[in-house]
C-alpha cells in the first residue's frame, strides 16, 4: 500500500481541500475559518468557488462532502473543492497560486464581484432598507396604547 509521501503530486488524494466553510466571514477561527475576517466573504457556496476556480486554470474537482465542523447538514453548505496546486515535480501549476492560503485569498477577493453575488446584496440592502424606514413609525410611548 502506498503512503501519501509516495503518490505523486497529480494524484487527487494530493490534491488539497477547500471548504467554503475556510473563507466564510461568519465563522470564528474555532468553527474553520482560515483567513483573516477582512478578506473572507460571507457565506460562500461551493458552486461561488467553482465558477472562481474555473478562470485559475488550475486544475480542479467539486465533491459532494460535508465540513466535519458544520452544525447544519443541508445541501447548500455542502461540497468541497479539490485543488491541485504543485506539478509531479513540485513546482506550483501557476505562479501566482503556489500555496492554499494565495487560492483562499483570490476566492475571498473574486467571489464578491460574481454577477450571482450582486444580485443577492442589491435586494437584500433594499429589504434592510424597507425594513428601516416602517419600524419607527408603528411605535408608542407609554402604557395607554395596549
Amino acid at each position: 500500500m502506498a503512503t501519501i509521501q509516495n503518490k505523486k503530486n497529480s494524484d487527487i488524494e494530493r490534491w488539497v481541500c477547500i471548504y467554503p466553510a475556510y473563507i466564510n466571514r461568519k465563522k470564528t477561527l474555532a468553527e474553520g475559518r482560515r483567513i483573516p475576517r477582512a478578506k473572507a466573504v460571507d457565506n460562500p457556496t461551493y458552486k461561488e468557488i467553482d465558477d472562481v476556480l474555473s478562470t485559475t486554470g488550475l486544475n480542479f474537482r467539486i465533491e459532494n462532502k460535508l465540513y466535519p465542523r458544520e452544525i447544519s447538514k443541508e445541501v447548500i453548505v455542502r461540497g468541497r473543492a479539490r485543488v491541485q496546486i504543485k506539478n509531479d515535480d513540485g513546482t506550483p501549476i501557476n505562479p501566482d497560486f503556489p500555496t492554499r492560503e494565495s487560492i483562499m485569498f483570490h476566492l475571498g477577493a473574486l467571489i464578491p464581484k460574481l454577477k450571482s453575488r450582486s444580485g443577492k446584496q442589491a435586494s437584500s440592502e433594499q429589504n434592510q432598507q424597507k425594513d428601516a424606514g416602517s419600524s419607527g413609525a408603528g411605535k408608542k410611548k407609554g402604557k395607554k396604547g395596549r
